[in-house]
């Protein structure tokens, strides 16, 4: 009997390392796929993020600059290259501190979109799902309305501004290094096989440089040599030339001496795609499909390996460790807690979308309750401010000054919107707000893709094709608009919604609609690309049934709880998300 509990301890503790060891390393390709997706994503729309940015006259526009942050960061799905390229275009005079802002604050809300695609992917339970989706637009409604009060506090006072010049004038700043890429240390072996991109081109087209929009952001040669060598040029005026002692005419046609830089090729990278004759669009399209691949399959694995090994006292004990509260008076420490711990692990791997990712899962199998992901999101919004920062100091002499002010704007920015959304407890809204979109989305599936394209997609679009048209079009449209919907969201604070039209009120007529679409295309014979499209689109909530087919059940006549319809429960049993267990189910006759 000692042998055999000895057995079972010994294979119960090579099991969990097993687990242990399995976890990690699907944690290491899952943060790997999102390093792949963001390639894949600057591939497919790199170029048209940086058009974006060398927009002219209406990047000054405040709105047009928010909006102009929030699309290219989507495209790149990186918020550290568009703040760098930002921090670039200030840094070389192409743009000014003032107009930066706006394209910062916009370049936050972008960065909350990769966890919010990752919670997407635990759809298939409908609880877990719930907490996820909640867990991860947290950070979406933080941005947003920390958007909403410091964007026009921001253009009518230049309170960001002003700050960020007082502490540059204050303290004596010397050029320091550049932050520690420990991720990328990390990641890099392997993602470097796969392939490696030429970042350069796209900053050059943000600076304006027609030249490269027809190169490819895909690197060809890992190792060059540059030599700089005085050469006989021709040039259109004599005006042009180096100097009046190194200036002759030979016909029609104008010499003088200049340094000419010759690049030489030495060797080639060693990624997949290195010879392959495809476009960036083509590649990005092909590792887009394949990172989601990974992405999906690591996530759903490292889910069901979490559940096995989070059950029972174990569970418990880090549930009770992560979301627990200091002892009274100092409850309220543990918050701030946990902010400077998303701060420093954000710091540490460099990238908010990589930490943010990672806890929504844990958000989702409930390891990680709201109240405290959220604290741990406005830590991760801190963190990521740091690389902005550090690489301004790294930055020349000359370029300093306004590189580091843009980076501290960001950094105040997000300073600012966890002073006015966090401290006082009646003012964490994106916890409220989140929960009932979480409450939402796990009832009509549907409404979760919808919510995702119109807050990263459509309603940016719209809204700097608006601000293309001149503030009075913009004005005119918008308020209106926004007023709506303010009082919309007042109503359902104060529980008072009932009063306005059920479509309105309720998702219920627009899940009818839904629900028709769905079977047209996808149950009857309609064009082939359509019927695919709509397979894909509706695959989340096609597991589930609608909430009227789950609260729907059916109630024999004069009958007692042992003679129940075994027909219904074994067509309820036949739902995925509606498992009903035989001895729980109660009728009353």
């Amino acid at each position: 009997m000692p042998e055999t509990e000895s057995t079972g301890k010994i294979n119960a503790t090579c099991k969990g390392i097993l687990k242990l060891i399995s976890l990690l390393l699907l944690l290491y390709l899952f943060v790997c796929s999102l390093d792949i997706l963001s390639s894949a994503f600057q591939l497919v729309g790199g170029k048209a993020a940086g058009m974006l940015f060398y927009g002219g006259s209406i990047i000054y526009n405040p709105i047009a600059g928010l909006m102009i942050g929030v699309l290219v960061t989507v495209m790149v799905q990186s918020s550290s290259t568009s703040t760098s390229i930002i921090v670039s275009m200030v840094s070389s005079s192409l743009l000014s501190v003032k107009a930066a802002i706006p394209i910062v604050m916009g370049a936050n809300i972008g960065t909350s979109v990769t966890n919010t695609m990752v919670a997407l992917m635990q759809a298939g339970d409908r609880d877990e799902f719930r907490r996820a989706f909640a867990g991860a637009t947290v950070h979406d409604f933080f941005n947003w309305l920390s958007v909403l009060v410091l964007l026009p506090l921001e253009v009518a006072t230049d309170y960001l501004l002003s700050v960020s010049r007082i502490v540059i004038n204050y303290f004596h700043i010397n050029s320091g290094e550049d932050a520690p890429d420990l991720l990328k240390v990390i990641t890099k072996p392997l993602t470097k096989l796969i392939i490696q991109l030429d970042k350069k081109v796209i900053f050059e087209i943000a600076a304006g440089n027609e030249a490269a929009k027809i190169k490819s952001l895909v690197k060809i040669w890992c190792k060059t040599s540059k030599n700089v060598s005085l050469s006989n040029v021709t040039v259109a005026f004599r005006e042009n030339c180096s100097s009046p002692t190194l200036c002759w005419t030979e016909g029609n046609l104008t010499w003088t001496l200049h340094n000419v830089t010759h690049k030489k090729n030495i060797e080639k990278c060693k990624h997949l795609f290195v010879n392959v004759d495809l476009s960036d669009s083509g590649i990005g399209l092909i590792l887009l499909s394949l990172s989601l691949l990974v992405l999906c399959t690591c996530l759903i694995l490292i889910v069901k390996i979490l559940n096995s090994m989070l059950k029972g006292r174990v569970a418990a004990v880090i549930k009770k460790t992560i979301n627990t509260d200091f002892p009274f008076p100092f409850a309220w420490l543990a918050g701030y807690l946990a902010i400077l711990v998303g701060a420093g692990m954000t710091f540490i791997v460099q990238s908010s979308s990589v930490f943010t990712s990672t806890i929504t899962p844990l958000v989702g199998i409930g390891v990680i309750s709201l109240e405290r992901a959220y604290p741990l999101t406005l830590g991760s919004n801190i963190g990521t401010t740091t690389t902005a920062i550090l690489a301004a100091l790294a930055s020349p002499g000359n370029t300093l000054e306004n590189s580091l002010q843009i980076a501290l704007c960001h950094f105040f920015f997000n300073l600012s919107g966890v002073l006015l959304w966090y401290p006082i407890p009646f003012m964490r809204l994106p916890i409220r707000l989140a929960r009932g979109l979480g409450n939402i989305s796990a009832t009509y599936r549907w409404f979760a893709i919808f919510y995702l394209n119109v807050c990263f997609i459509i309603f940016p679009l719209v809204v700097f094709g608006l601000s293309l048209a001149g503030w009075t079009v913009l004005v005119s449209v918008t308020v209106p608009i926004i007023l709506v919907l303010l009082i919309i969201m007042s109503l359902w604070t104060f529980e008072a919604h009932y009063v306005l039209p059920l479509w309105m009120r309720s998702l219920e007529p627009w899940d009818e609609i839904i629900t028709f679409l769905r079977e047209k295309c996808c149950q009857q014979r309609c064009c082939y690309f359509l019927g695919v499209c709509c397979k894909v689109v509706f695959l989340p909530w096609k597991w589930g049934l609608k909430r009227k087919q789950e609260n729907v059940k059916e109630v024999p006549s004069k009958t007692s709880s042992s003679s129940i319809d075994t027909a219904s429960i074994t067509k309820e049993e036949e739902s995925p998300d509606l498992k009903v267990p035989s001895s729980k189910v109660e009728v009353n006759g």
